[in-house]
């Protein structure tokens, strides 16, 4: 018999705890899912612009740059041609990007390499040495290319 005085325990209300543990799990996977697609396009313009360099076609590479006047295709060849700077391009691997604060583009850190695949440290160490690290401007409102200033 329960009188006022003997008043039964409430019991634990699990709905209330999985609510919060659904919200929680489902906030880290939005934020998740926002870090690794949040500068997709500027990745894929950065990784068809190294395509197009790998199969040796400069043309297209140069198109997809987007320079503006004073970057000529001679300018761009002394960079990017196979006798260029950073030429020739046989494989890439993108590293990171990052984008400054209030920024209108989005910095892509490649390393570019000479062979195919891309060496590294412990296959090849004469071959890694000759593998290079560029930072490029991507501007996200074009997808236009440019060195950081």
């Amino acid at each position: 018999m329960t009188t006022l005085l003997n008043v039964p325990a409430e019991k634990p209300d699990k709905s209330r705890a999985m609510i919060f543990t659904v919200v929680a799990l489902l906030s880290v996977a939005v934020l998740g899912l926002y870090f690794a697609v949040r500068y997709y396009p500027e990745k894929h313009a950065t990784e068809t612009f190294f395509n197009a360099l790998v199969a040796g076609d400069t043309a297209k590479a140069y198109e997809i740059w987007k320079p503006s006047s004073s970057y000529q295709m001679k300018d761009f060849l002394a960079d990017w041609g196979p006798n260029g700077y950073y030429g020739p391009v046989k494989s890439f691997a993108l590293l990171h990007a990052k984008s400054p604060v209030g920024a209108s583009g989005v910095i892509i850190t490649v390393a570019v390499s000479p062979f195919s695949p891309l060496p590294n440290e412990n296959s090849d160490p004469a071959q890694s040495q000759k593998t290079r690290v560029v930072n490029l401007w991507v501007e996200s409102k074009d997808k236009s290319f440019s060195f950081p200033p």
